[in-house]
This record gives C-alpha cells, structure tokens and sequence, in this order.
C-alpha cells in the first residue's frame, strides 16, 4: 500500500475529458479523486471538505484560475497545481507569484503529472519515514514542520504555501550548503532547471520578502554568484 493512498486530490477543469483522465489515472495510484467543471463552487467546497491538493485549470469560464489561486490562498495553504495551455512565461510566474505550488503545461502527460503530485506531497511532508524536527529556529524565526507556518521574532504566526514551505525546509535542513537553481528545482520539484525558467527566482524573492529580508543585501538566504544560494545563518532544529 503507498504512502499517499487515500489522499484527497480535487481537479478542477471545465474540460470534462480531462477531469475523467485524471481520475482514472490517479486513482489507480492510491488517490481519492473528485471534480468540479467550474470554479464558481471551489470556495464551498473548500469549507466542506478540504482537499489534500487541487489541479486548477487556469483558462476557466467565469473566475479563472488565477483569480481562484489568489482565492483560496486567503483562506487555505492547500498545494495547489495550475494546468496551462499557455506557452508564455509570464502566466506560469503569475500563478507561483499568487502562492501555486507548481504548473504543469498542456497538452501533458499524466505520467508526468503524477511524478509532480508525488514530488509536492514529499515536500510537504508526510511521505518521508521518519519526518522532520517539530521546529527549525533560525535569526530569530522559527519554521513549524506540523503547522507548516513561519513564525516571526514577535511571535506572530505565518502559514506558508507549501512551495513556500518547501523551498524553505529544503534550505533549513542543509544550512551553509551552496544550493543551484538545478539542485532546488530537482529536490522540490523533480524536474531539472530550464534556462528561462524563472520560478525559482520566483519564489525565493516571495520567500525573501516573508523573512523581511532586503532585496540587495540579504542575510539570512545569500546569493553566491555563479553557483546558486544559501543559507547563511545557524539553524537550531528541536
């Protein structure tokens, strides 16, 4: 039996063929799958039972999916995939900006889709035997590995999206570790570094601004030019 099997995904596409794809091919993976062929019932269906992830169509009638990611993501830290049809780097780099989790373009293959479900719930945890430490406290700051939340030196409490979550825990647990764009998308995606792709550069600007962090002079997460990023402060796990 996997680890993952019971999992809740919710898909959400208005292309019913693509919503009957999906079920078949995740199900026969271990995971519970269900749909919606709109966006306009995502919210409510989120108060009456929250799924373990959501496939989001960006290119919907009504709210696309953009407009859902941003809504949800006031309400809940759920992973969150976006499908796009669009070859433009700017819609991807939108969806990461609103706290999606990954992308996946269309037409894709479900083969590839699941390796990207599996990849984000290892990287939110509870996949991996063992689990992590309870709490990573760094400058101050402290990570909570139950609540997947960010709490800051006054004690006020952060929830993260979990690509935030991840690219933050990855570097946590290798501090002084020279980490390149290759290495952070192949741990927390899977998926080696494309040339324009940007969203790593993405997220760790949004993961920079949660630290307070100055954009020209970080201290916490440094720019090792040529080489890639790290943590360069000390981390006490408990």
């Amino acid at each position: 039996m996997s680890d993952w099997t019971g999992r809740h995904i919710l898909v959400v596409d208005d292309d019913e063929e693509i919503c009957i794809l999906l079920k078949s091919y995740l199900e026969r993976s271990g995971f519970r799958v269900s749909s919606l062929n709109s966006g306009e019932r995502l919210l409510q269906a989120l108060e009456l039972a929250q799924p373990d992830m959501i496939i989001l169509d960006v290119m919907m009638p009504g709210d696309d999916g953009f407009s859902l990611c941003g809504q949800v993501r006031k309400v809940s830290s759920v992973p969150i995939i976006m499908l796009t049809a669009s070859a433009e780097e700017s819609d991807r780099i939108i969806g990461l900006e609103l706290g999606a989790d990954d992308y996946v373009p269309k037409p894709f293959s479900p083969r590839e889709l699941l390796a990207r479900v599996k990849a984000i719930f290892r990287r939110v945890g509870g996949l991996v035997p063992g689990g992590h430490h309870r709490y990573y406290c760094f400058a101050g700051w402290q990570l909570d590995t139950v609540n997947r939340s960010l709490i800051d030196p006054q004690g006020q409490e952060h929830p993260l999206s979990g690509a935030d979550y991840g690219l933050l825990l990855l570097f946590l647990e290798r501090p002084g570790e020279v980490l390149s764009r290759d290495d952070l998308l192949g741990l927390t995606r899977g998926r080696e570094a494309n040339p324009f792709d940007r969203s790593i550069d993405v997220q760790l600007s949004r993961l920079r601004q949660r630290l307070g962090e100055d954009a020209k002079d970080p201290h916490i997460i440094k720019t090792v030019r040529g080489a890639g990023y790290v943590l360069a402060v000390a981390v006490e796990p408990r």
